[in-house]
C-alpha cells in the first residue's frame, strides 16, 4: 500500500464522497421504516438497520462478480423497491397499532433489510470501482457507511416526526431510485440496444459495466421521474382513510 501515491489518496477521497452520497438512500429507508416506533425502539431499529445495511454490502462484495452476470437482477430489485416504497408511503405501520411493539421493531428491521439488499449492489460496485484493487480502501469504504447511515437515519427520523410531508418525499426518492435501477439492468439495456438504440449509449466495458451500455439521459431521468410518481400516486390511492365513527 503506497500512502504517498496520488492515486491512493484520489481513491480514498472518491470513496468518502461516494459514501456521503449513497449512504443517504439507506438512511432514508431506515428513517421511514422506524418512524412509528417508540423512541427507545427507534434507536435500536436504527442500529440494527445500519448493521444490516453494512452486512449486506459485505455479502455483495463477496459475490459481486456473480451478481453482475445475472440478467434481470436489477428489474427484480426495482420491483421490490417499488413495493417497499409504496408500503412506506401509505403508512402500513399505522394500520397495525394493535401489534406488540417488539413485532413492529422486527417488521421495521425486515423492511430495512429488504430495501438495503436491493440498493446495496450499486453502492458496493461504486466503492469497488473507486478502490481500484486496494482491498484496504474497499473495507474502509464499507465501514465508513456505518456512522454515516446511523447519524443520517437518526437525524432524518427526528425530522420526519416534525414534518410528515417529508415521508412522501422519501418514498418518492425510493421510487426514483427504482426507476433508475429498472432501466439500468443488463438485460433491459441489451433489449433497448436491439429495439430502441437511441435510448442507450455505448461506453467502455468494465467490471462495473460488463455490457458496455448505459441508458441515454432523457429515458434514464424519465424513468426516474415516472418511478417517483408511481410510488406517490399508488401510496396515496392505497393509503387507508380513517373510518368515521358512528355518532
Amino acid at each position: 500500500m503506497d500512502f504517498a501515491s496520488s492515486a491512493f489518496w484520489t481513491s480514498l477521497l472518491q470513496i468518502i464522497w461516494i459514501d456521503l452520497l449513497l449512504s443517504g438512500d439507506n438512511a432514508v429507508v431506515i428513517a421511514l421504516a422506524v418512524r412509528s416506533l417508540p423512541e427507545k425502539q427507534r434507536k435500536v431499529g436504527i442500529w440494527l438497520g445500519a448493521g444490516a445495511a453494512v452486512g449486506l454490502r459485505i455479502i455483495f462484495a463477496i459475490v459481486v462478480t456473480y451478481l453482475l452476470a445475472v440478467p434481470f437482477l436489477k428489474v427484480v430489485g426495482a420491483l421490490l423497491l417499488f413495493w417497499i416504497a409504496i408500503k412506506l408511503a401509505k403508512g402500513e405501520e399505522e394500520a397495525h397499532s394493535d401489534i406488540e411493539a417488539s413485532d413492529n421493531l422486527w417488521k421495521a428491521v425486515r423492511t430495512i433489510a429488504i430495501a438495503d439488499a436491493v440498493m446495496s449492489l450499486d453502492n458496493v460496485l461504486a466503492i469497488a470501482a473507486a478502490a481500484r484493487g486496494h482491498f484496504e480502501l474497499f473495507i474502509f469504504g464499507l465501514l465508513l457507511t456505518i456512522p454515516l447511515i446511523i447519524f443520517g437515519a437518526r437525524l432524518l427520523s427526528s425530522v420526519l416526526e416534525r414534518f410528515p410531508i417529508l415521508i412522501w418525499l422519501g418514498a418518492a426518492l425510493l421510487g426514483w431510485i427504482a426507476g433508475e435501477m429498472l432501466l439500468s439492468d443488463m438485460a433491459v439495456l441489451q433489449w433497448l440496444q436491439a429495439n430502441m438504440p437511441s435510448w442507450v449509449v455505448s461506453v467502455p466495458t468494465s467490471d462495473v459495466n460488463p455490457v458496455g451500455l448505459l441508458p441515454a439521459k432523457v429515458p434514464f431521468y424519465s424513468a426516474a421521474v415516472l418511478g417517483a410518481l408511481v410510488v406517490v400516486v399508488a401510496g396515496y390511492l392505497l393509503k387507508k382513510k380513517p373510518v368515521d365513527q358512528p355518532g
